[in-house]
């Protein structure tokens, strides 16, 4: 799916200078898209990446796909065509947090390499990161920590990623992190590192 043409009868309103705010925070945005399999340890990395960002005194907030669900994307369903439209309200969602100078960790499944490649188009000149983390499916389906894995091999849970539906694994990601015998911390090191480094002030 493609964002939709612009309208003639809108506006849009400049605000002020996004650099004086992120001078005011005395840091750069950045957009981290962890994607990958259910199960994979997205929203589990993101939690850990966001608190590490903190401590570290970074503004940084999490997009969790489930949590989106609840609320901004409750009435999208799994077909295609709606998962491209959930990727494209969760990259304009990030791109408008990002415009304020946080750092923003979205964590979704989002299948397709084509609505990755639209969420990265979407952020524009924000420094974003497709972070693939890469969880063998045996894996993520021996944790199942929502028993989706265990439901849809039994046809319960219809079009489900990595069993009856599709996953593109990312062609050449900015990040790849592994969790297969890695605790937490040392799985989300690597991103930690690379969204200190893309919002230092001046970076």
């Amino acid at each position: 799916m493609t964002n939709p043409a612009p309208r003639s009868d809108l506006t849009w309103h400049p605000l002020a200078p996004r650099e004086l705010r992120w001078a005011r925070l005395d840091q750069r945005p950045a957009i981290a898209w962890l994607t990958g399999l259910p199960g994979a340890g997205k929203s589990t990395i993101a939690a850990a990446a966001d608190r590490s960002l903190i401590a570290a005194g970074r503004h940084s907030a999490v997009l969790d796909g489930d949590n989106l669900r609840h609320g901004l994307n409750a009435d999208l369903a799994f077909t295609p065509r709606d998962r491209s439209e959930n990727v494209r309200r969760a990259a304009e969602v990030a791109r408008l947090m990002a415009e304020t100078g946080t750092v923003v960790i979205v964590s979704l499944i989002s299948p397709s390499h084509a609505d990755r490649i639209l969420a990265r188009r979407v952020a524009g000149d924000i420094p974003f990161l497709e972070v693939f983390v890469d969880t063998p499916v045996s894996i993520c389906a021996r944790r199942d920590p929502k028993k989706l894995y265990a439901r849809a091999s039994r046809g319960e849970v219809a079009a489900f990623t990595g069993v009856s539906a599709f996953y593109d694994v990312p062609e050449a990601p900015d990040l790849v992190l592994r969790t297969e015998g890695l605790a937490v911390a040392s799985s989300t090191a690597p991103l930690c590192e690379a969204l200190l480094r893309l919002s230092a002030n001046g970076s």
